[in-house]
């Protein structure tokens, strides 16, 4: 038999978590058919990679990308990094349904890439225009709930009627038979921070009808926490959805330790049976838009309207009022110092930058910096939040259920001062904390990047290195990977990563990108 592809003398780590294996891997065509001695058998093309590890192509199963795919189809921050697919529409966002209700969700992505032409109303034209795209990396799409409301109630703060909430049932539907893997909520954000946890488990009823998951930005990473985990698995038991709980973290210096209840909370549930895990990147820092401080009041209607609002001096009073009582966030786990200005539209001289220094420059109130930073750009105004304990973050990344989500997106190299994450978070879990602080086994660590991911979303032919199964394959030098992405200097790829199969092409030789776009937009298997 002749092999397409033969990666040659590589130390495996199947994704099982197993010990590894010196073997060769013969692919044809996107599959692994042999694992082995090969040197018997010939190859149309042989990579030797003596001394390197070989391991399943990374899954980054919480991840933004949902547009800027379509303006960086080979996704070079991705695929630079090992990783082979991603999972979008996360947050309860996604580029579809589209209705007259929500349609000026267009106008904010073009304030984030000018370039996007939106082709799509319907989910399953979203699906057809993803699909039509000629891109380097896998995509498994979420449909939104805030998409999903939003296209049925606008941006408003009621409850949905019976007909509306059927019709958001049926949205759910056709986004699952379309192709969507399940649904996400982003429950801090318009519209969706509006909706009841019981709206939530009716529209979640629909998405299990088709065997979907659940995953959760949950209504509050902070002080909350264990009682916002309880909502999401509530959620799940009530609608029979399995439950990913999202970048799970504990925010702001009151909540700090609060993960070892919420991870003995997850681990209950799942010794009772339930299907409950979730997902962190390995970083003490968040990022999200600058609006997210303000209160959910003054969000209600969108951001055009929340502009309209901000140039109106009695609601930036009451707004201020608010804050100095309850707190940034509504919680007071925030301060203007631990705030970096990520992205601005009309203010690039601020990139990088913290509230606290701006005012300095500026000579005003860190308030009024937000302000005019929201009003100047439209409410498009990205930040980064300090916020983050890393004892926390080891005991999250530690936990057996916790897989690796970037939530991050495909990035313009050099484009505003994102958070590092776009750039580091798979090498970054690996050097820090297997190499360096020894905190899990890399067995396990590419477990956790890989067959565990696989395993949640059903992508039964993924996440592991064996005869069968597709050949997403990334191979590295342990030595030698890290991230090179800091805070300052935010657009930087990693070192390590020698090569990138996805469905069996090479996409990255030597570490460099060869331009091949050989992603595939996964189907959900039928459950």
């Amino acid at each position: 038999m002749e092999f397409d592809l033969v990666l040659k003398n590589g130390i495996i780590l199947d994704g099982s978590g197993a010990p590894p294996i010196k073997a060769d891997i013969g692919i044809k065509d996107d599959t692994i058919i042999k694992i082995g001695d090969l040197s018997n058998y010939r190859a149309e093309k042989v990579i030797d990679v003596k001394g390197l590890y070989v391991a399943p192509g990374f899954i980054d199963i919480h991840n933004h990308s949902d547009i800027s795919i379509f303006i960086v189809p080979t996704a070079n921050n991705y695929v630079l990094q090992g990783v082979t697919t991603i999972v979008i529409g996360n947050c309860g966002s996604s580029p579809a349904p589209l209705t007259e209700l929500n349609k000026e969700l267009i106008e904010e992505w073009k304030k984030y890439y000018p370039e996007v032409s939106v082709t799509w109303k319907s989910f399953r034209e979203y699906m057809k225009a993803l699909k039509e795209l000629e891109k380097s990396i896998n995509v498994v799409p979420l449909v939104g709930f805030g998409t999903i409301r939003s296209a049925i109630l606008g941006f408003e703060n009621r409850s949905p009627t019976s007909r509306e909430l059927e019709d958001m049932k049926n949205l759910a539907r056709e986004a699952l038979k379309t192709g969507a893997f399940g649904i996400s909520t982003g429950l801090i954000y318009i519209p969706q921070v509006f909706a009841s946890t019981e709206e939530i488990i009716n529209v979640a009823k629909a998405v299990a009808e088709y065997g979907g998951i659940y995953a959760s930005h949950i209504r509050n990473e902070g002080v909350h926490l264990v009682d916002a985990i309880l909502e999401a698995i509530t959620i799940g038991i009530k609608s029979g959805c399995s439950v990913e709980i999202s970048h799970l973290k504990a925010a702001g210096i009151p909540a700090w330790g609060l993960t070892e209840k919420a991870l003995g909370i997850i681990s209950y549930y799942i010794s009772q049976g339930i299907d409950v895990s979730a997902d962190a990147y390995p970083y003490t820092a968040t990022s999200t838009g600058l609006d997210a401080i303000l209160p959910a009041w003054v969000r209600e209607g969108g951001r055009k309207k929340l502009v309209e609002k901000l140039k109106d001096p009695s609601i930036v009073d009451k707004i201020k009022l608010e804050l100095e009582k309850k707190g940034l966030m509504e919680e007071r786990y925030v301060e203007w110092h631990q705030i970096t200005i990520a992205y601005s539209i009309n203010h690039k001289e601020v990139e990088g930058k913290t509230i606290d220094l701006i005012s300095k420059e500026w000579g005003l109130d860190p308030f009024e910096v937000v302000i005019k930073l929201l009003i100047d750009d439209e409410a498009a105004t990205a930040a980064v939040y300090h916020v983050l304990n890393e004892e926390d973050v080891k005991r999250v990344l530690k936990h057996p259920f916790v897989a690796i989500g970037s939530d991050g997106s495909i990035r313009k190299f050099g484009e505003g001062k994102p958070h590092p994450r776009n750039y580091g978070t798979f090498p970054r879990f690996i050097a820090r904390y297997v190499r360096e602080l020894k905190l899990i086994s890399l067995p396990e660590a590419i477990r956790k990047i890989t067959s565990l991911p696989a395993r949640k979303l059903g992508l039964w032919d993924r996440g592991l290195i064996r005869p069968g199964m597709k050949a997403d394959i990334v191979v590295f030098n342990y030595y030698t990977i890290r991230d090179t992405a800091t805070f300052e200097k935010p657009h930087s790829y990693p070192t390590g990563i020698e090569y990138v199969i996805v469905n069996g092409v090479p996409v990255v030789e030597e570490g460099k990108h060869t331009n091949a776009k050989p992603g595939k937009v996964l189907e959900k298997a039928a459950s």
